[in-house]
């Protein structure tokens, strides 16, 4: 993976939060320390849209049994997006 570097900036308390962080031996820099974060939000952004799911799934209406016809449409779905994905 790639990396690019951005420049941000801080109020002097969360520097110095940080530099503790770093200190204590969470993190070996600064810039571990920021990919830790960012990495931890992505993780808590794909579970909270996991929980949105099903949710959203249990939401929906009793469950119904699932047919050969229900079954070879999800896999006819699934072929068209790994298809599409491929065109790409």
């Amino acid at each position: 993976m790639g990396t690019k570097t951005i420049t941000i900036s801080l109020p002097e308390i969360l520097q110095e939060f940080i530099d503790a962080q770093i200190a204590s031996g969470r993190s070996i820099n600064r810039s571990e320390f920021i990919q830790m974060l960012v990495m931890e939000d992505q993780k808590r952004l794909a579970r909270e849209r996991i929980e949105a799911l099903l949710e959203e799934g249990l939401d929906s209406g009793p469950a119904t049994p699932m047919s050969a016809a229900d079954w070879d449409n999800l896999r006819q779905r699934q072929r068209n997006r790994l298809a599409s994905r491929a065109k790409t």
